[in-house]
């Protein structure tokens, strides 16, 4: 509902701003600052004064459409579909992202097997120059044409696009991060930057492409191609819309793990704000159908090749880390899974603050930097930097770790677990999976010696079966069962040190890139460790009341902790771990080692996505809001109430009103709505009838003459009620700016007034001064709202909520008293929860903060 083209100019500018002045966001604050980077669940970011200017800049939405005149007519030209139609646009949306999900996966794999199929044959060679070159050649060309993608192309795109899908859903409206441009550039970024080598993943990405999708197809319209299709026109609601991009994003996690119902708990734990039964059902219905598509084409392709056996799901192909092999529960596992989930509640909060730190570092570097083009070298220089480093690793590294024989039951006594004398049958199961790189080691040969012994010399690499393979394979040789003696804790260490470093770096550089690869293999390499420890400790027990101990078992309960203390999922991280190895024995231990991190973890530091929500000043209502006195001591907000942080005095307009005033008003400022008054007939007060968007106004201002009035309310060019769609896909004219400065100053709009009745949301919500702060709270989130107007006993508007009032930071300065020169008084006992207090002086009215909804 507004000039696209303005839009895209002034996001565009508002962008160079903040880069511009990105170095100054951190002024003042500490490195290891509680309530910066770093502070529990149950503290609040502390913004600093320029963050508050960028959290001010976002405008937010309602989850439901406005209830005025104008909606109810275009409701009623809507067909009556009894839903139908809803169901059919799930199954296309996951039919579409299924489809992507295969195109995705198989482009990913042309590229690794085009890079690492030659630097095989020259390190088999000795060449390591040549390996080298040819892995960094190829890493580092898709690398940079990953880069350019994003920093030329569109800067949206990068990243995992998470944070920003998260905060659109919970209410906030952020430009330029869902469109079909912004859909092909990370769909292009993700493949290049997956498939060169660097350490990421590309499921972040491809729930993202999920929601775009969703978005896209259920609105059946594109800015970047200006086209409107006349189909399926009921779903251009924010209701709607916002549900299937929520439904969409499930999809994409479901067609990235082969897990629909992990994408259906993701989406309800981590990405909707709003849910409801049915909308489960129908996002279940959607996950299913994605997961549908890609195993269906997965089963018949490999690197685009049709391989035959269209239809025959394979589960190696559709179980991504599939265990073959299961071991018995324990008791005792218990213990070390314990153990596993606080180290990944201390790494995962690590993580999360070096990775906060980095992402700091570099604005600020950027924001030092004048000219656009030396901005886009600096990004573009940091990628093909991590490409260069990941590729010595991948190389390099491995020739510091001596060759290691394939391990077997030894049928020599003196050496019990290591060949090359083996004995074969049932009861000795100790092997080393064949997909192991041998780097430069000696191939040997098996031999049978005899119906119950062979010979073997094979040996391979350890650190190069890590480092010299996508990151989903090195990910299979760390859950592997029964392959006890694989992997020494010296080079898991040392892998684990370095990715742990370059994945932390590469997370948030400019591509499109994901954390779940880095994630699951950060978490296998320790939880690997400990089970070797284990081994260590205690030797190997194949059969028996030890046989728990395997390494391979606790790299998976490993991996589920490192995810859950980064992320802080449970159910949806425990189902997801189940989908994608199909090792059920081990649930009990995986949502242990989940919930310890998670405990640990929300402690230490916020989930990730959400703390990229605030260092990316993007406001956020979260499920619950912990407010805390000066002491530390929990607050209760039942002894709080709405008067306590409202906005006093807000700007309200009439029924009627006069087209210089409407023009003036949206010139002076730039709140996003204004509630509607009416003078009451008996009493002849101002009392509150609804609200209306200053986005409504414009539209309605734009139109002119055609829907002016003079003093009597003749109009000679009626055209009748406006469109409900028409006013919320109207593009405004790029000198709109100028004709309201007409409006203001011309005497003859003085007497020209505009009748906003048809369009006055009318089911808008109000509260008066004296409702529970914590009803509130749990009133605006739960119903999406945009505002939430304040009244007296009488109905007059005497203040307004909006979503930064309601920020947790936000209200403990105003039951704290800012100390920021703001002048807050704090007047009452708290032990009144029906005392109201006036905490804001008249000039905060008009406070930056608070300028837009």
């Amino acid at each position: 509902m507004a000039n696209r083209d303005t839009d895209n100019y002034t996001v565009h500018v508002r962008r160079e701003r903040q880069e511009s002045t990105s170095h100054l966001a951190d002024i003042g604050t500490g490195f290891f600052q509680w309530g910066r980077d770093l502070g529990g669940t149950d503290s609040h970011h502390q913004y600093t004064e320029h963050e508050k200017e960028l959290l001010a800049q976002y405008q937010s939405a309602d989850y439901l459409p406005p209830y005025s005149c104008a909606y109810k007519e275009w409701l009623r030209q809507q067909p009556a579909r009894l839903d139908w139609d809803k169901w059919l646009m799930m199954g296309i949306i996951g039919f579409v992202v299924g489809i992507t999900g295969f195109l995705m996966h198989q482009t990913i794999g042309v590229i690794a097997d085009l890079k690492w199929d030659r630097a095989y044959e020259y390190v088999k060679n000795g060449d390591f120059g040549l390996a080298w070159i040819w892995i960094a050649s190829i890493g580092i060309g898709f690398a940079i044409i990953s880069s350019l993608l994003v920093v030329l192309f569109h800067l949206p795109a990068g990243g995992s696009g998470m944070p920003e899908l998260i905060g659109f859903l919970n209410g906030t409206l952020i430009r330029n991060v869902f469109g079909l441009k912004t859909a092909i550039i990370k769909f292009l970024s993700c493949v290049c930057a997956v498939g060169s080598g660097l350490p990421v993943g590309p499921e972040g990405p491809m729930i993202h492409l999920g929601a775009l999708i969703g978005g896209g197809l259920s609105q059946a319209k594109s800015s970047l191609l200006s086209f409107i299709l006349p189909i399926f026109g009921r779903f251009r609601n924010p209701e709607d819309e916002r549900n299937f991009i929520s439904a969409g994003a499930g999809a994409g996690v479901s067609a990235a793990f082969g897990a629909p119902v992990g994408g259906l708990l993701f989406t309800m734990e981590e990405v909707s704000s709003f849910w409801s039964l049915k909308h489960g059902w129908m996002t279940f219905f959607c996950c299913m159908t994605s997961t549908f598509t890609t195993d269906l084409f997965n089963s018949a392709f490999e690197g685009f090749r049709y391989t035959g056996d269209f239809g025959a799901f394979k589960s190696r192909r559709y179980i991504l880390f599939e265990v073959k092999k299961e071991i018995s529960l324990n008791i005792l596992a218990f213990l070390p899974s314990l153990i596993i989930g606080l180290i990944g509640g201390l790494l995962g909060a690590l993580f999360t603050f070096l990775n906060l730190k980095i992402a700091r570092a570099r604005r600020r570097v950027v924001g030092y930097a004048k000219s656009t083009w030396l901005k886009n070298v600096i990004r573009v220089s940091e990628v093909t930097l991590i490409m260069v480093l990941t590729s010595t690793m991948a190389i390099l590294l491995p020739s510091g770790f001596d060759c290691t024989p394939f391990q077997c039951q030894s049928a020599n006594a003196s050496n019990n677990y290591q060949g090359p004398l083996c004995l074969r049958g049932e009861q000795y199961k100790i092997y080393t999976e064949p997909e192991v790189v041998r780097y430069t080691c000696p191939a040997g040969v098996t031999r049978n010696i005899s119906s119950s012994m062979y010979f073997t010399n094979q040996t391979y690499n350890q650190v190069a079966s890590l480092v010299s393979l996508q990151g989903e394979d090195a990910i299979h040789r760390l859950f592997s069962r029964q392959t006890y003696l694989e992997f020494d804790l010296g080079p898991l260490s040392v892998v684990l040190a370095l990715y742990f470093t370059l994945a932390c770096w590469t997370a948030g550089s400019a591509v499109s890139s994901g954390l779940v690869v880095p994630m699951l293999f950060v978490g296998a390499l320790y939880g690997r460790a400990v089970g070797r420890l284990l081994v260590i400790m205690f030797g190997v027990h194949q059969t028996g009341y030890w046989s728990w101990m395997d390494p391979g078992a606790f790299a998976l309960v490993g991996a589920a902790s490192f995810f859950g203390g980064v992320s802080r999922l449970t159910m949806a991280l425990a189902v997801i771990m189940m989908e994608i190895t199909n090792d059920i024995q081990f649930l009990l231990l995986v949502m242990v080692a989940i919930l310890s991190a998670k405990i640990l973890g929300d402690y230490i530091t916020h989930p990730l996505y959400h703390a990229l929500l605030e260092m990316k000043c993007i406001p956020f209502l979260d499920n619950e809001l912990h407010l805390h006195d000066e002491h530390h001591n929990m607050l209760n907000l039942e002894f709080y109430c709405a008067g306590d942080v409202m906005t006093k005095k807000p700007k309200c307009i009439y029924e009627r009103e006069s087209v210089a005033k409407l023009a003036k008003l949206l010139l002076e400022t730039k709140h996003g709505g204004y509630p509607v008054i009416r003078k009451d007939a008996v009493s002849g007060r101002d009392v509150f009838v609804g609200m209306i968007l200053s986005d409504e106004l414009k539209v309605l201002l734009a139109v002119g003459d055609s829907l002016f009035e003079d003093q009597f309310g003749n109009n000679a060019k009626d055209i009748g009620i406006l469109r409900y769609d028409m006013m919320h896909e109207a593009i405004l004219p790029v000198n709109f700016d100028e004709t309201l400065a007409k409006y203001a100053s011309d005497e003859a709009y003085q007497q020209s007034y505009l009748n906003i009745i048809p369009y006055v949301n009318r089911s808008v919500t109000s509260i008066q001064m004296s409702f529970s702060l914590r009803r509130t709270y749990i009133l605006f989130r739960t119903m999406g709202m945009r505002h939430l107007p304040v009244v007296d006993e009488v109905n007059r508007v005497v203040g307004i909520l909006t979503r930064k009032d309601l920020m947790g930071f936000s209200i403990e300065e105003h039951i704290h008293g800012d100390n920021h020169g703001h002048g807050h008084g704090h007047n009452h006992g708290h032990d009144h929860p029906g005392a109201y207090t006036n905490k804001r002086s008249n000039d905060m009215e008009m406070s930056d903060l608070h300028r837009r909804a």
